[in-house]
């Protein structure tokens, strides 16, 4: 493509945080940072000027103390504020909404719509911190919660990080071993749990899994089931359990308390897909989170007071931390628990116009579902008030840009971000003031050293490396629950190239000063020793209006790796070989002959974890017979049966 997809205008440019934000740096340290491309640099020249900096321009209440980085050599083990004492409930409730004002918005499909004023927001998580208190809640405790995206787990969290104690979650699909796996590890002290939750139009009760979760979960003491599909849910069989409106009964209410922690104090515990065995447990620290979230929705995507702020996550996935800190930048939260096509593929839609959505945060994976369900939300909808789309979870196909611009709106920052669980945040995302390029995430986040990196550990252009982070960040890891000495957390990130975190993505810098993500590093394709990412096949194949989907792995074979595609067709279709020849043509023609595969075969379903994302290892280990080692991190792990001794691969 030689000309961008958008372009904001120069009004847009004036009036961004972004631009501010370049001008004030400019003035407190007396430079002439010209764009954003100088800005970075600055940032990543600058760490401790640019973090405290940000700091205070951001209005973050606290103390951040007189040093701001200390062994600032050491990776791991550089220290970002080591002195500062700060909490993350105060700075997100002192900047959500006030009084009337609509804190919190939330929808279940068409079956539940509710929504709290910031008052009501700040009474919830006041009488929540007082009964928590009063069950022996203290710092360093854990809360964990096995709860759909509701207000109720929003007020839950904010109110456990109020005491200082540490917040964990799932969704409630995940079966219990799924559960156990995570919180076992953790041992929480008190649990918050709902009936159950809806999906499709229909309930799914969870009572009977809460009840063998409490039966393995010896460090129990105390579950809070929170009437959502039932007024009034029985709990017979379920021990130490309390209704969450009994919970609350008792306590005055009024304005929070908040215990100020240390920068690196745990305040989230995330886990890893746990695909290869048992969930790694990731620990991120309150100033680390705090800080890198309201720098990408601040400067990244252009948030401010009033917006109205939306993701569509489930609370086991570190999206839905993303999306809860925008009340620390004055925004309205924009809640939905459910199916993102129920009742009908425009739900979400709707939900943007009914309440004024100003950034909508999806995936790759419903984009193109989107397109392939013929929604044209721009014919239907008038999505006056959205400024921004944001995507993750895959890589953004260049006609997932083209179709977001013809089909949902013109004017419209799409930005394609990319992070992960590790660092519950972003290394690449949007950039309002550039324009985008169809297929391109547009940069780097400020503060970030992000680079891609050959097997030799040099930086490469215009070729695909690993996407590496040569510098200390904020947002690293407090490190792993149950690894005294490091060993583990040093292993996952810091092995391949010591002293640079090493991501696990495969990715390339583009003539843009953009980056483009094919896939990730472990999964990556590799026959006859050239390297190729499985996003570059799905990019090509996809778009055929036969496929709905695909996954595509490499199969060991004769001494070297053979390409294999399996496809999943649209109802009623029949891979032959017309369609075979098709697929393997367009995938010749648009890339190499070496990534055509030698052998496509059909399938009905698609192995995906519990946050949507594609399973390529999984496959890979059915395929070759090989144990899949946790398929409770699986949303639909009797999918994998499909690869298993397929004859199509014997020969």
């Amino acid at each position: 493509m030689d000309q961008p997809l958008w372009r904001p205008s120069a009004e847009r440019i004036a009036d961004a945080n972004l631009t501010r934000f370049r001008a004030a740096v400019n003035a407190r340290f007396g430079l002439r940072l010209a764009d954003f491309d100088e800005l970075h640099a600055w940032s990543v020249a600058e760490p401790e000027g640019f973090w405290r900096f940000l700091w205070e321009w951001a209005g973050l209440i606290g103390e951040p103390g007189a040093v701001t980085l200390a062994d600032g050599d050491r990776m791991p083990g550089a220290r970002w504020f080591p002195e500062a004492r700060l909490s993350y409930a105060e700075n997100l409730l002192a900047g959500a909404p006030a009084g009337d004002a609509d804190a919190v918005v939330f929808r279940a499909e068409d079956k539940v719509e509710r929504r709290w004023s910031g008052a009501e927001l700040r009474d919830q998580v006041a009488r929540l911190q007082q009964a928590l208190a009063a069950a022996g809640v203290g710092q360093g405790d854990r809360v964990a919660a096995v709860m759909p995206n509701l207000p109720e787990t929003l007020a839950a969290m904010l109110a456990t990080a109020s005491l200082g104690a540490v917040w964990s979650s799932c969704s409630p699909d995940f079966g219990t071993q799924g559960i156990l796996d995570r919180f076992g590890q953790i041992e929480p002290t008190v649990l918050f749990a709902p009936d159950a939750y809806w999906y499709n139009g229909k309930p799914h009760d969870v009572r009977a899994k809460l009840a063998e979760v409490q039966a393995q979960l010896p460090s129990l003491r105390l579950t809070v089931l929170v009437p959502y599909v039932e007024a009034a849910p029985d709990l017979a069989g379920l021990r130490d359990t309390v209704l969450y409106p009994d919970f609350l009964a008792p306590q005055p209410g009024g304005a929070p308390a908040f215990t100020r922690v240390g920068f690196d104090h745990p305040l989230f515990i995330l886990y890893s897909s746990g695909t290869t065995g048992k969930p790694k447990c990731i620990v991120h620290g309150t100033g680390g989170v705090l800080l890198q979230h309201v720098k990408e929705h601040r400067l990244h995507c252009d948030l401010r007071p009033g917006d109205r702020l939306f993701y569509f996550t489930t609370c086991g996935w570190m999206m839905w931390n993303w999306l809860v800190s925008g009340l620390a930048s004055g925004t309205t939260l924009l809640l939905y628990d459910g199916s993102p096509f129920a009742p009908d593929g425009h739900v979400l839609f709707d939900y943007a116009d009914a309440e004024a959505m100003t950034l909508f945060g999806t995936s790759a994976k419903f984009l193109q579902q989107a397109e392939k369900s013929g929604l044209e939300p721009r014919a239907s909808h008038r999505l006056a008030s959205l400024r921004t789309l944001t995507s993750t979870g895959s890589p953004l196909m260049p006609e997932n840009f083209a179709y977001v611009h013809r089909a949902i709106k013109t004017d419209l920052h799409l930005a394609s971000i990319s992070g992960g669980t590790d660092i519950v945040s972003c290394f690449v995302l949007g950039n309002p003031v550039a324009p985008v390029w169809a297929g391109e995430i547009q940069a780097a986040g400020l503060g970030l050293a992000v680079d891609s990196f050959d097997e030799h550990g040099h930086a490469v252009r215009g070729e695909k490396g690993e996407l590496v982070c040569t510098r200390p960040f904020p947002a690293m890891p407090v490190g792993f629950w149950n690894d005294p000495d490091g060993s583990r957390y040093r292993a996952a990130y810091f092995e391949r190239f010591p002293g640079v975190w090493t991501h696990g993505d495969i990715i390339e810098r583009t003539a843009h000063g953009g980056w483009v993500i094919t896939g990730r590093s472990d999964a990556v394709l590799n026959p006859g020793g050239v390297r190729i990412g499985t996003a570059e096949i799905y990019r090509q194949v996809e778009p055929l209006a036969e496929v709905r989907e695909a996954v595509c792995i490499g199969q060991e074979w004769d001494g070297d790796v053979r390409v294999v595609l399996f496809v999943v067709l649209r109802e009623g279709l029949v891979l032959d070989g017309a369609l075979e020849d098709a697929i393997r043509k367009r995938i010749r023609d648009t890339c190499t002959p070496r990534h055509v595969p030698a052998r496509i075969v059909q399938v009905h379903d698609i192995p995906r974890t519990r946050s949507g994302k594609i399973t390529e290892l999984a496959v890979r280990d059915a395929v070759h017979g090989r144990p899949v080692k946790n398929t409770e991190a699986l949303a639909n792990p009797e999918a994998l049966d499909q690869f298993r001794a397929r004859p199509e691969l014997a020969g």
